[in-house]
């Protein structure tokens, strides 16, 4: 008694874009980078230990902002020997912050 007609099912919902993040995620996000590039000036001896740090950095950043592409350039600027002594997480959460925001302007 098998049917061969197949079933469609439609979206419910298309996915949204991310809302802007609120200032206390902000702040969170900001604190998780803050301790992650303090704990990365120690980490730069052990290579391993530094991807760990900052591939978790990058998850739980993702978790607390969203899906935002600037946490993978942010990512790959903390995979390069020697970026662990710049604070590029807190770069990348404060560019979050400033140029989320700033919308392209309509064509006419």
């Amino acid at each position: 008694m098998q049917t061969d007609k197949t079933i469609i099912l439609p979206s419910a919902d298309p996915i949204a874009p991310s809302k802007r993040p609120s200032r206390a995620r902000l702040g969170i996000a900001l604190g998780v980078a803050a301790v992650s590039d303090l704990f990365a000036i120690f980490t730069t001896i052990a290579p391993p230990a530094q991807v760990a740090l900052d591939v978790g950095t990058a998850a739980v950043l993702f978790l607390i902002l969203g899906r935002r592409w600037a946490l993978l350039p942010g990512l790959i600027a903390e995979a390069i020997p020697g970026m662990g002594v710049f604070p590029v997480w807190i770069l990348v959460v404060l560019s979050i912050a400033v140029y989320d925001g700033i919308k392209r302007p309509p064509k006419r």
